[in-house]
């Protein structure tokens, strides 16, 4: 017999967002991707959980604002591929690999944190963008 496991998907967010100007290079891409140039990424980043804190809140969400913007701050005006490439061993920066560091570095600064999940999107226009998502477990 088949037992039908529900998981439950009710789940309270918060969230901060900034926009930060940086460049990348995409090889093997057509102009203007394959020359250096900028983006204004913006950086989406939400905090979800299944139940609320003794506070009342998923996270305090100062803390997760000053984390971001530290993040911004070592990136903003940076060249992607110098600052990012080296860390990730990617060949090429990405939306989805720029995700991918910002989220890194905010678990770093955040440290563990059981039952908490973290969903980073960057954005680099106002349609496109690469996200990840990972618990902070600790």
């Amino acid at each position: 017999m088949r037992r039908c496991v529900m998981k439950n998907d009710h789940m309270y967010e918060t969230g901060t967002a900034l926009v930060v100007r940086a460049f990348h290079v995409m090889p093997d891409a057509p102009p203007p991707e394959v020359e250096r140039h900028s983006h204004d990424y913006r950086l989406d980043v939400v905090a979800r959980r299944d139940r609320l804190d003794e506070r009342g809140m998923v996270i305090d969400l100062d803390t997760l604002d000053g984390a971001l913007r530290e993040i911004a701050g070592t990136v903003d005006g940076q060249d992607l591929d110098k600052l990012v490439g080296p860390e990730t061993g990617a060949q090429a920066v990405t939306v989805e690999v720029f995700a991918r560091w910002v989220h890194d570095r905010l678990t770093r600064l955040l440290g563990p944190l059981p039952g908490l999940t973290l969903a980073v999107r960057v954005w680099e226009s106002p349609v496109a963008f690469g996200g990840y998502v990972a618990a902070l477990s600790g």
